[in-house]
């Protein structure tokens, strides 16, 4: 993984990670105006199961660049987490490599969380059959979306995590400061038992395991030759 400055020097808002609160804004407010009344996209853009009459393969892509109409923090987070550890990253990787790492994390973690909605949704088939839920209930749980870039983000504060590990974090409302490497631990097994445990929705652990997963194994993998990057 390459350590050397851009030769463009090191920039506040990237170029990407400037492009991406960009899109992702711009998204945000056709969902909050057109997409209340004109055009249903959530139906169409958010990752849906992939027996649902909703999916469409395109939707891996899409669903990363969609948010929470309902509520502004869910965009402003994700794009506030981007920027404070992914600006790092872009002035170090270059943006090329830092688009290419930000896209395969939020691939992956919708990958991964549309395989934890199969094993739902094989739950909800059995309760379907043994009489316990109805048909509208199944077809209610099989259409609800997955979107916002949270698996990808969190590919990226894993990467910056593993990069420089022993950075300190002020993270609302513990009162000290923590190393990024106990942050990420502490994220990650949030969303596992989460993931496991909690009955409540609206949240996608798994996919938030999915990019931190993917993200270690790029890092790993792109830093294989130049051990010298850890701080």
């Amino acid at each position: 993984m390459a350590t050397d400055i851009r030769p463009g020097g090191w920039q506040v808002l990237p170029t990407i990670i400037k492009n991406l609160i960009i899109i992702n804004a711009l998204v945000w407010l056709a969902q909050i105006t057109i997409g209340r009344s004109q055009l249903p996209m959530s139906d169409l853009f958010a990752l849906h199961y992939v027996k649902s009459d909703l999916y469409k393969p395109w939707q891996f892509l899409t669903y990363m660049f969609m948010h929470d109409p309902q509520s502004p923090f869910h965009i402003l987070f994700n794009m506030l987490a981007l920027w404070m550890f992914g600006s790092t990253l872009e002035n170090l990787w270059g943006p090329k490599r830092f688009l290419i790492f930000y896209l395969l994390c939020g691939l992956f973690a919708g990958f991964v969380q549309v395989l934890a909605m199969a094993y739902d949704m094989s739950n909800y088939t059995h309760l379907y059959n043994t009489g316990q839920i109805t048909a509208d209930d199944l077809t209610f749980v099989a259409n609800v979306p997955v979107l916002g870039a949270s698996g990808a983000v969190m590919g990226i504060f894993a990467a910056f995590a593993y990069s420089f590990p022993n950075s300190q974090l002020f993270i609302f409302p513990i009162p000290f400061p923590i190393k990024a490497k106990w942050a990420l631990i502490g994220f990650v097994a949030y969303d596992l038992f989460g993931g496991l445990y909690s009955n409540a929705g609206g949240i996608a652990h798994f996919a938030h395991i999915g990019g931190a997963v993917l993200g270690i194994i790029l890092v790993i993998i792109w830093n294989r030759k130049n051990r010298r990057n850890f701080y």
